[in-house]
């Protein structure tokens, strides 16, 4: 069984920093792209940013200058460096991978449980 689990979120003051991370376990084959999405009270789930296995990034425009994704490949990590947060930036975060399940041949959508990041004074 594949699981991604987040941890990181919490209550920060406008202008803070957080770090997200999401661990994906399970019986893996394979990882390709890792995404962050979220989404706010009443809003539609967006992506926030996304990385390839070779590193290649993509940022919403939202958050592009501020917000950094990184992933450890050995360890099945992906990372979301959040700094200069505004109150906009309030919403539940999910992680998202595509992964090929050991012993399956194709790729397959996972998503975390999501965690809550509060900007706010």
């Amino acid at each position: 069984q594949v699981q991604l689990v987040e941890s990181g979120g919490g209550l920060v003051q406008p202008g803070g920093s957080l770090r997200l991370s999401c661990g994906a376990s399970g019986s893996i084959s394979g990882i390709n792209v890792m995404r962050w999405y979220r989404q706010g009270a009443g809003k539609e789930r967006v992506m926030v940013a996304s990385i390839t296995t070779s590193g290649s990034t993509n940022y919403a425009d939202s958050v592009k200058g501020r917000f950094t994704i990184s992933r450890d490949n050995t360890n099945n990590t992906v990372f979301l460096q959040m700094n200069s947060l505004k109150p906009e930036d309030t919403a539940v975060y999910y992680c998202n991978a595509l992964i090929i399940p050991l012993g399956l041949p194709t790729l397959r959508n996972y998503w975390g449980q999501g965690t809550q990041v509060t900007v706010s004074s």
